[in-house]
């Protein structure tokens, strides 16, 4: 298979089957917005609460594929999601978004958890580059603000996990009941250090064009200027800067180049030796380009081979039918086997990455393997978007959800975007 078959049929996954899913099956034309929840079987729980992953994560699919594609039901879809975010998941009293509303839009979960935060500002700054939408950015500002003012530790570096309502201190810092209860986490830093690279790229890109086209409505374009301050971009290259440094120097097991999961405030790790190979893959493309992103030079110098290293640590995780396992317990011996529809997305853009920046041909072949299990394994042609899980038996997970919480159109949008994208120079 050549990169333009893979591109053509990404293209195809990416229209016909992810985004068409959520455009017919997930709005929610009573309530606003979109459905909480569609279970394994198939049946929306039109009660469901609606998360602010979720919603941010949509914001993100449909900003940047009308990016790329250019689609008005795309541009529609990503303004219907982030005016709801802005009425409905932003606290207008003590700013940061509620981790949950209720199916009618009233908050439900209102503790300020900063991984969320971060997908709040990758969203919002992908329908400012999508669109040059003003409010979109200093939404995205604010939250940036927000998670520099209450979650960055500046005693040992890095960033907290959570807090109450009103910036609190919360004794439950938890993503998932399936995470450790630890004070910082790999998790939330790769998805505050992709939001941030995002954040800095739309400012430098509006910045560059010194104008731009502010949407307030579907079909109303008014022209407008956005001065883009050069000490905002300032602060946030610095902020990128430092977490790629918390990357290398912190989070990385410099014994294993996996990326170790938990830690204490003063980076101390936590909750044993763990080794998550979906993460790992994700983290070597995600630093990668935060530093492309930033234009360091010696800061690139320093990512690149880390880079390389954290790809072929994640290796480990590879299954020879091109699959990737989920996470396993070096302490207990517990291994994660099923093969998740996040981590196989993630397998084929970090494999292509590697392949794209340092022309290793055996990377492209560990991209296009894991895409011919996605194609062949994953993606459900009969109602759309793609299964949870399969288990390592082969059997269909149908206990998790379709769509719901953490089931988003984003892993597997962002693939086939990034590879469409990515293409483009071959």
């Amino acid at each position: 298979m050549d990169n333009m078959t893979m591109r053509q049929e990404m293209q195809d996954v990416l229209r016909n089957n992810i985004l068409l899913f959520w455009l017919e099956k997930m709005q929610d034309h009573e309530h606003g917005g979109f459905y909480g929840r569609m279970d394994g079987q198939g049946v929306i729980h039109p009660e469901a609460e609606k998360g602010a992953i979720l919603n941010a994560r949509i914001l993100w699919s449909f900003s940047a594929a009308y990016r790329v594609l250019g689609n008005a039901e795309y541009l529609e879809a990503a303004t219907r999601a982030k005016e709801y975010i802005i009425n409905h998941f932003i606290d207008k009293e003590y700013g940061g978004v509620y981790w949950s509303v209720d199916y009618q839009g009233r908050p439900l979960d209102t503790k300020k958890q900063f991984y969320a935060i971060g997908f709040a500002i990758y969203g919002l700054s992908e329908y400012a580059r999508a669109t040059g939408d003003r409010e979109a950015l200093e939404y995205a500002l604010d939250l940036y603000d927000s998670i520099e003012t209450h979650a960055f530790d500046h005693e040992h570096n890095g960033y907290i996990e959570a807090c109450t309502r009103e910036w609190g201190e919360i004794a439950d810092m938890r993503l998932s009941e399936l995470d450790a209860n630890y004070p910082k986490s790999q998790n939330t830093h790769l998805h505050i250090i992709e939001p941030y690279t995002n954040l800095l790229r739309c400012l430098r890109e509006l910045q560059a064009r010194q104008s731009c086209d502010y949407v307030p409505a579907i079909g109303s374009v008014l022209p407008v200027d956005i001065s883009v301050p050069t000490e905002t971009i300032l602060s946030v290259e610095a902020s990128l800067r430092n977490l790629i440094d918390i990357f290398t120097d912190k989070i990385l097991n410099p014994e294993t180049y996996h990326l170790d999961l938990f830690f204490e405030m003063d980076w101390t790790r936590g909750a044993g030796h763990l080794e998550s190979y979906g993460h790992d893959i994700e983290c070597s493309w995600l630093m990668h380009e935060a530093a492309l992103v930033l234009g360091d030079g010696q800061v690139l110098a320093k990512v690149e081979p880390i880079v390389r290293k954290v790809a072929q640590a994640s290796a480990k995780g590879l299954r020879p039918d091109g699959s990737m396992i989920h996470e396993a317990n070096l302490d207990t011996g517990h291994v994660d086997d099923d093969l998740h529809w996040w981590v196989q997305a993630e397998n084929v853009v970090g494999w292509f990455n590697i392949y794209q920046y340092f022309h290793d041909e055996d990377a492209l072949v560990k991209a296009q393997r894991c895409w011919d299990y996605i194609k062949t394994e994953l993606i459900d042609y009969e109602h759309g978007e793609w299964y949870w899980s399969r288990h390592a038996d082969g059997t269909l997970n149908l206990t998790d959800d379709h769509a719901g919480f953490w089931k988003c159109p984003y892993h597997n949008s962002r693939m086939c975007l990034e590879i469409l994208e990515r293409t483009e120079a071959f």
